[in-house]
């Protein structure tokens, strides 16, 4: 026994010694081929002086040149970088993917200990940040850790740096998704405690307060530009007319002309009435329209690919757009993923389809922002296959000319320039096609101030980002976005009321006006909050994120729900992603509300009376999963007897 446990204690430390020789061994690599990156760049920028005006000498040729010159137009400007590109610099601009930084606001190159598993994914499974912008020219990326806002800045200042040694010091467009409510969604939106805390996109529609909507995207802007976010991958002007949908929650709803509203305040507060050095673009999406879902399964995931319109109702989700986002003069645009079936001379998703991307959002409404696809809808990579849905027998070289060829501008998720430079090489593009994209990405940067002075100053980040009154003005839209559904004379509570709560991350904050107990039967009254049912996916990386399926409660939900509601007179809150089943629930409560990002704080304040619940539904409350079923997936209100229709809300 003992030669045997000697036997496998050498195993065991021989196993160790191979892993760690295989681990030092592929640090050695990647710092390497790291420091290779690095050695391509050269020196920083120096600063010009001509007639008491200073001037950043990007390209480092010791004269002012028309782009580096801040009194020249910005088309001006734009031609004379053209002009002076090569074709690898072009290509990389026509890429934007996300990058990562480190807890110390630097840029995620060679390994360290991390435990965020963020940073162990851009480790692991992405492109290296040296590589991306030294080696294949790339100038824009989007950001998805969440670090207090002076980190924030200074990884700002230090990418900045690197972009400013290479050969033409393009600047680098820092892109998020949103980052002001409380959901924390990698594929969609990312919680962000440094700064203020707002409702959903569904709670500002709930508010009906387009005034509210613009100084929110006013506050978001200031917050934004604090930390060096350029561009916001946001609104998003999709119908939620499919109440399955996984993606509702970053909607307006599924009324079109509300969403057309909201949208156009939304933007109007982030870029202001015109795009200057103040504002920040909106990417504004899934043109044209990504809601009406097959059976409400996203096209992230194949299974979702299709979008569906058995109500001939294709023209109703380009309203959000057309009378929207274009008013408001949306910097950019990105069609969704799904393919618009049967709608168009092909069945290929959107940012493949000529007839979506160039006849329609071309030619008839007439944008020439920039056009950017989805997240990866090219490549096959870690963390999935390419999204490139009706185009799949395409090899990803022949897809990436097809997205140019339909007039898209710009490849989301993807860090392939050598795809473009091949097809310009081989004559299947032409390099002046590539030039008409390039030059509407770098007139953005231009405009948005990135070429004449990117860098923050770490300290403002703090003092900007979440300050007192922008946290003040996010409760007050908290406040304003609840429903309250149902109220059978128990709300607002009487000050002292003795109240039992569940779900609740903070309690205590009840005590302000009542007296929280531990034990139901000592209560007066019971307070439960509960979250919109939905199916547990994993087969695929990002399905946790998205809540899909089922819009009802299961008997394990339900009986959970019921046995404590039972037991006295009980308020049930509601965070309503999307449109749930809660007609059992509405039968047995004797008070229902509904909320999309309400804190504790605020909704103490709410059923207290403090403040009043004036927020109407954003969307309609299906009574039965019969109803859900047969409603169709492009029609806005069309289930049968709803619980609670569109607009419904009371007050008191």
């Amino acid at each position: 026994m003992k030669k045997i446990l000697k036997i496998s204690g050498y195993v065991v430390l021989a196993i160790i010694v191979i892993i760690l020789v295989a681990g030092v061994f592929l640090y050695v690599k990647k710092s390497n081929a790291i420091d290779e990156n690095y050695a391509l760049l050269g020196e920083e920028a120096k600063e010009i002086t001509i007639e008491g005006k200073t001037f950043r000498d990007l390209n480092k040729n010791g004269k002012l040149d028309i782009y580096e010159d801040t009194g020249a137009t910005v088309k001006d400007r734009v031609n004379d970088l053209i002009s002076q590109m090569n074709m690898e610099e072009k290509a990389g601009t026509m890429f934007v993917t996300m990058i990562g930084m480190t807890p110390e606001g630097n840029p995620i190159d060679k390994p360290f200990f991390a435990k965020n598993p963020f940073d162990i994914m851009f480790m692991t499974m992405m492109p290296s940040s040296s590589e991306m912008i030294a080696k294949k020219k790339m100038n824009s990326f989007n950001i998805v850790h969440s670090y207090d806002a002076d980190i924030l800045a200074r990884y700002n200042n230090n990418i900045q740096k690197l972009a400013e040694r290479t050969r033409l010091g393009i600047p680098i467009t820092i892109a998020t998704d949103p980052r002001h409510g409380t959901e924390n969604n990698p594929g969609a939106a990312i919680f962000t405690p440094s700064f203020s805390q707002w409702p959903s996109s569904l709670g500002l529609a709930a508010t009906r307060d387009t005034v509210l909507v613009r100084e929110f995207g006013d506050i978001a802007r200031q917050e934004y530009n604090s930390v060096g976010i350029k561009l916001a991958l946001h609104p998003m002007a999709d119908l939620s007319t499919e109440p399955r949908w996984g993606r509702t929650n970053g909607t307006f709803g599924e009324d079109a002309n509300l969403s057309a509203m909201m949208t156009k305040a939304y933007v109007l507060g982030f870029q202001g009435d015109s795009l200057s050095s103040l504002s920040v673009a909106c990417m504004t999406k899934h043109f044209s329209g990504g809601g009406p879902q097959a059976d409400g399964e996203d096209p992230h995931f194949p299974y979702g690919k299709e979008q569906a319109y058995p109500g001939n109702n294709f023209d109703y989700h380009l309203i959000p757009f057309v009378k929207g986002a274009f008013p408001a003069k949306t910097a950019q645009i990105m069609p969704y993923y799904g393919i618009p079936m049967d709608q168009t001379d092909e069945n290929v998703a959107m940012a493949f389809n000529k007839t979506i991307i160039t006849d329609l959002l071309r030619n008839t409404y007439g944008f020439e922002g920039v056009i950017c696809t989805d997240w990866n809808i090219i490549s096959e990579g870690k963390l999935g296959e390419g999204r490139a849905w009706g185009v799949e027998n395409l090899t990803p070289i022949e897809r990436t000319k097809k997205v140019i060829d339909a007039g898209c501008d710009q490849f989301g998720g993807e860090s392939n320039p050598a795809f473009i430079t091949e097809l310009v090489k081989s004559g299947q593009i032409s390099e002046s096609r590539i030039d008409e994209s390039v030059k509407r990405i770098l007139r953005d940067k231009f405009i948005l101030g990135l070429f004449d002075d990117p860098y923050l100053d770490e300290q403002k980040a703090l003092n900007v980002a979440g300050k007192k009154e922008f946290r003040e003005k996010g409760k007050i839209a908290q406040a304003k976005s609840a429903v309250l559904l149902k109220n059978e004379g128990i709300l607002p509570l009487p000050k002292g009321t003795k109240i039992y709560t569940d779900g609740m991350l903070n309690p205590k904050v009840m005590n302000k006006y009542g007296e929280v107990v531990n034990d139901p039967s000592e209560a007066d009254v019971i307070l439960t909050r509960i979250r919109t049912p939905y199916e547990e996916r994993t087969d695929y990386f990002l399905e946790s994120f998205f809540h899909q399926g089922r819009l009802y409660f299961n008997d394990e939900e339900k009986e959970k729900i019921f046995k404590l509601i039972e037991q006295k007179p009980t308020i049930v809150v509601i965070n309503l992603e999307r449109p749930a089943i809660l007609t059992e629930i509405n039968e047995k409560a004797s008070a229902l509300m509904a909320e999309f990002g309400t804190s504790d704080e605020v909704l103490a304040e709410l059923i207290f009376g403090k403040v009043k619940p004036t927020g109407k539904m954003p969307f309609e409350l299906p009574s039965t999963w019969e109803a859900v079923q047969n409603q169709l997936e492009d029609v806005p209100y069309d289930s049968k007897d709803p619980l609670f229709p569109f607009g419904y809300g009371l007050t008191y």
